[in-house]
C-alpha cells in the first residue's frame, strides 16, 4: 500500500481491483468490536452496497446514514443531522465514520468525523474516479456555506483509503471524464509518465475499464501523497494542486453548485491558467499537449449564467 505520513500519524492507501475484503481483513482492529457509521447516498448503496458485506461482518454494528448526492450533502444542516443521529445511536470516541461515495460524501463524512466528540476515526471508500484520485486523499474536509464552497472544514486524515477500481464500472462517461481531469492535472504537474499513460489509454479509461483505471489511480494518488507529506496544511507547495481550481470554483458557484461537474469546471480553469502562463513565457508546446488531451475529453462548455 501507499503510506501517507502526516502530523497526526499515517494513512494507508490501497488502490487496485476487488480490494475491500482484503482491506478489512488487513485492518481488522480498525473495525472489530466497534460501532461503524457508514455515510453514503441511496444511489451508491443501491449500485454498490453488496461490496460492503466484509465490513458488516467485521464491525460490532454498522449504522447506515444516508445523505444526498453531490454538493447538496455538504451543508451545515446535513452535518447537524448526522451528529444527532450518531449521538442517538450510541456513538463513542472509539466509533468509526466510513465515507462510501464520491467526493462530496467524503467531505461531509470527514468533517463530521473531525468534529464529533472532538474527532473520531475516519475511513474513505471512494466510489468515484474523482474521489479516488484526489478528494479522498490528503485530509481536507469541508462543508459549503452561502458565502462559498468548502469554507468551513478541518484537516482530518482518514486512517485508511480503499480505492477499488472495480466499483467504478457503474460510472457514466461524464463522471469518468470528471475524474480524469484531476488525473491530468496531477500528471501535468508531477508525473510525465502518468501523462503519457493517460494519452495512450484515454479511450479504455473513459469506458471505465478497471484494469486501465487501477494504475492511473495508483500513480495519481502517489503523486498527491508526496505533495501532502511535504506540505500537510497547504502552506506552500500543496497550493500547486489548486491548478485550475481558482476559476473552476468560481464557475461552479456562478452556475449554481451541482449544475456543473467539478472536473469540467477545473478543465476550464486549467485553460485559463494556460492563457496566463503563455503571457509569462511558459512552455507553449507542453501547454498545447495538455490542452489537446482536454480536447479529447470533450469537456462541455460552461452553462450560460
Amino acid at each position: 500500500p501507499l503510506i501517507l505520513r502526516h502530523p497526526r500519524g499515517m494513512t494507508r492507501i490501497l488502490a487496485g481491483e476487488d480490494l475491500l475484503a482484503r482491506a478489512v481483513a488487513e485492518n481488522r482492529s480498525l473495525f472489530a468490536g466497534r460501532l461503524v457509521f457508514l455515510v453514503s447516498s441511496p444511489a451508491v448503496l443501491r449500485l454498490q452496497g453488496a461490496v460492503l458485506d466484509p465490513l458488516r461482518r467485521a464491525a460490532r454494528a454498522l449504522v447506515v446514514l444516508e445523505v444526498p448526492d453531490g454538493e447538496a450533502a455538504k451543508s451545515l444542516a446535513e452535518a447537524g443531522r448526522l451528529w444527532e443521529a450518531m449521538a442517538r445511536a450510541g456513538g463513542k470516541r472509539d466509533s468509526v465514520v466510513v465515507a462510501f461515495g464520491g467526493g462530496s460524501v467524503g467531505d461531509l463524512a470527514g468533517f463530521v468525523a473531525a468534529t464529533f466528540l472532538r474527532g473520531v476515526a475516519f475511513v474513505q471508500l471512494p466510489t468515484t474516479l474523482l474521489a479516488q484520485i484526489d478528494a479522498a486523499i490528503g485530509g481536507k474536509t469541508a462543508i459549503d456555506i452561502a458565502a462559498g464552497k468548502n469554507l468551513v472544514g478541518a484537516f482530518h486524515h482518514p486512517e485508511l483509503v480503499v480505492a477499488d477500481s472495480a466499483v467504478l464500472s457503474t460510472l457514466s462517461r461524464a463522471q469518468l471524464r470528471n475524474g480524469l481531469v484531476e488525473a491530468i492535472k496531477m500528471a501535468a504537474l508531477l508525473d510525465p509518465d502518468l501523462l503519457a499513460r493517460i494519452e495512450r489509454d484515454l479511450e479504455p479509461l473513459l469506458a471505465g475499464d478497471a484494469t486501465a483505471l487501477a494504475p492511473v489511480v495508483r500513480a495519481a494518488a502517489a503523486a498527491k501523497v508526496g505533495v501532502v507529506e511535504r506540505d500537510p496544511f497547504e502552506d506552500g507547495e500543496r497550493q500547486l494542486l489548486n491548478y485550475g481550481h481558482t476559476l473552476g470554483h468560481a464557475l461552479e458557484a456562478a452556475a449554481g453548485f451541482g449544475k456543473m461537474l467539478h472536473g469540467d469546471a477545473v478543465a476550464w480553469g486549467m485553460r485559463f491558467c494556460h492563457r496566463l502562463a503563455r503571457s509569462r513565457g511558459a512552455d507553449r508546446e507542453f501547454l498545447a499537449r495538455v490542452e489537446h488531451l482536454l480536447d479529447r475529453l470533450e469537456v462541455p462548455p460552461p452553462p450560460a449564467v
